[in-house]
């Protein structure tokens, strides 16, 4: 649903003279922007009557809806306007690639799920584990000595959480939480598995 309906909007198409104005395209999952595109009165109307976002080709120069030929379709989640009234934000579920070259976006990025440092985590867990020396990474060793070994080091640190957590320092408890959190992360990665994967499951089973 969108947050808001048209007739709430107040969308000033006024101030330019092809009476277009931007409206930048996001991914509503990935927080990612896809693209950016314009819009008339008409554009906005058809958007929000389809649940397909449909845009002004100043190209083509007619109404164009995204993925009416590719099938990569955008389809609509929310829609809203900008302080100014003059710039829409618009969430979307992208349905294929975005951009006419075959990308995820129109700026040539794969369109992931990031989880901001975590995800800067898991990158450098991954570098240690193709590249680091055994003898002088903490995290290339353990990869070195095995799933039993990894798996062995989230049990250890798993307890070390629950007996921090029946006591009243917070920053133990913080401690080893983190050290639970980056220890489960490489075990992830042993198996194959990111972050991600895990997020897909939690999803899954949102009711």
């Amino acid at each position: 649903m969108c947050f808001k309906k048209i007739k709430n909007m107040k969308v000033n198409f006024n101030k330019t003279p092809d009476n277009l104005i931007p409206a930048i395209i996001q991914d509503n999952e990935t927080k990612n922007v896809l693209m950016l595109g314009y819009m008339n009165q008409e554009a906005l109307d058809q958007t929000l009557a389809t649940n397909k976002v449909t845009f002004f080709s100043r190209t083509k120069n007619r109404l164009w809806t995204k993925g009416e030929e590719s099938g990569n379709f955008l389809e609509l989640i929310s829609i809203k306007e900008d302080c100014d009234n003059d710039t829409l934000l618009v969430k979307v579920k992208p349905v294929g690639p975005t951009c006419h070259t075959g990308s995820d976006t129109c700026w040539q990025e794969a369109n992931n799920q990031n989880f901001g440092f975590l995800s800067k985590l898991e990158n450098t867990i991954a570098t240690r584990k193709a590249n680091a020396d055994a003898e002088k990474s903490y995290v290339a060793s353990l990869f070195a000595k095995g799933i039993n070994k990894i798996a062995q080091k989230v049990g250890e640190e798993a307890v070390e959480v629950v007996i921090e957590a029946k006591d009243n320092n917070n920053d133990l408890f913080l401690s080893e939480s983190a050290d639970l959190l980056f220890h489960y992360l490489i075990l992830l990665q042993a198996k194959g598995f990111e972050l991600k994967d895990v997020v897909e499951v939690l999803k899954g089973r949102e009711k």
